[in-house]
């Protein structure tokens, strides 16, 4: 520890030269983690949000709400299995809405819920709707930053339905759409009137996408057993089956991987070229004495130093970008996603230095010596 201080304060200039190339890497890794997140909860908000363990898919929908239809009799099957108040209706539709006071048209998801159920959102701004209540939504604060205001009117480009927008709720978004709650009987009258509008008679059959379950693994295991042409999935299923979703993190997560592996590489590559710099100084420290455990244990507090030195700029560096970052842009970094990459890059950083470690270990006393006469 010693000398590996000494030695920092020694050469100001190198090792800076080091801890700020250190710090740009880690801030790069950290800010691309928190868009990463930030990403991964814009694209799948409200299915994240629900208190849902499971859901129940119609049999090859491939996990997808929008590819699923279940009725009111499978639901019913349902809530007898796992309790009626654990089995609630999911209706999910993505449409676009055109603001009758405006002409610009908005991509939402319709979400079909019992506004009086677990499934409902927290309504930060306007009144929370009922079951009761038709012809009114909850709509995505994003909607905002479009005009939407509570009292505003808004038409289904597909139907021709109109709603009125009866309050705001938070970060509920599908597909990097907001998302529009509606009751359940708005979401029959809607499908009715779709079909209405294509010239097709409209069923009395109550159709839904998914039915949401609140429950253990062992009452899921009943539940496919009982509902044939059905699936049960779980929650992470039904978030990395949404459209464009695991590409999208798989990308991002591939930057990640090559950025922790470019910063261990280029602090191994620094460190090493330091090491041979330094090699007739090792070499009389193990002749009069100093054990190469010493030295190793020198050289990897120096890389421990930097890297956790560099580790508090970055996050500092993080967090005012973070606050000046505009609404718009997705960014997420929780605490335990920063631990997670923080720890990973002290340890690829330690990992990095075990090349100089070999080198200090391999260096002889007496060659050194001889070359430094030399």
């Amino acid at each position: 520890m010693y000398l590996a201080i000494r030695e920092m304060r020694f050469a100001k200039a190198r090792y800076t030269l080091i801890a700020t190339i250190m710090v740009l890497v880690s801030f790069l890794v950290l800010f691309v983690t928190g868009l990463a997140q930030g990403l991964a909860y814009d694209n799948a908000a409200s299915v994240k949000n629900m208190a849902a363990t499971h859901f129940v898919l119609e049999q090859d929908s491939n996990h997808r709400f929008t590819r699923s239809q279940v009725d009111q009799n499978q639901l019913e099957k349902a809530g007898l299995i796992v309790g009626k108040e654990n089995a609630e209706p999911l209706g999910v539709k993505m449409t676009t809405i055109i603001p009758s006071d405006g002409t610009e048209k908005i991509d939402v998801t319709l979400l079909a819920v019992n506004l009086d159920g677990w499934l409902a959102p927290t309504v930060t701004e306007g009144s929370s709707l009922s079951d009761q209540i038709s012809g009114h939504v909850l709509v995505d604060q994003k909607l905002s930053a479009s005009g939407v205001k509570i009292g505003t009117i808004i038409v289904d480009q597909a139907s021709g339905t109109k709603w009125t927008v009866n309050g705001f709720v938070k970060n509920e978004s599908f597909s990097h759409t907001p998302a529009v709650f509606l009751n359940k009987q708005d979401w029959l009258n809607l499908q009715a009137q779709t079909l209405t509008r294509q010239g097709t008679k409209s069923a009395d059959r109550q159709v839904y996408n998914a039915i949401a379950i609140k429950d253990s693994n062992e009452k899921a295991k009943d539940l496919q057993a009982a509902l044939p042409n059905t699936e049960v999935i779980t929650k992470s299923e039904a978030v990395s089956a949404i459209p464009g979703y695991k590409e999208e993190q798989g990308s991002l997560m591939m930057m990640i991987v090559f950025l922790f592996v470019i910063s261990a590489f280029v602090l191994a590559v620094f460190f090493y070229v330091i090491t041979i710099q330094k090699t007739s100084q090792f070499g009389i420290l193990k002749a009069i004495g100093t054990r190469t455990a010493y030295l190793a244990r020198s050289v990897t507090m120096q890389v421990l130093l930097l890297s956790v030195g560099s580790l508090v700029i970055s996050v500092l560096l993080v967090q005012l970008f973070e606050s000046v970052l505009p609404s718009s842009m997705p960014f997420q970094l929780g605490f335990s996603t920063l631990a997670l990459t923080c720890l990973s890059f002290v340890a690829m950083s330690l990992a990095g230095s075990l090349f100089s470690v070999w080198k200090v270990a391999k260096i002889d006393a007496l060659d050194a010596i001889g070359r430094t006469a030399a």
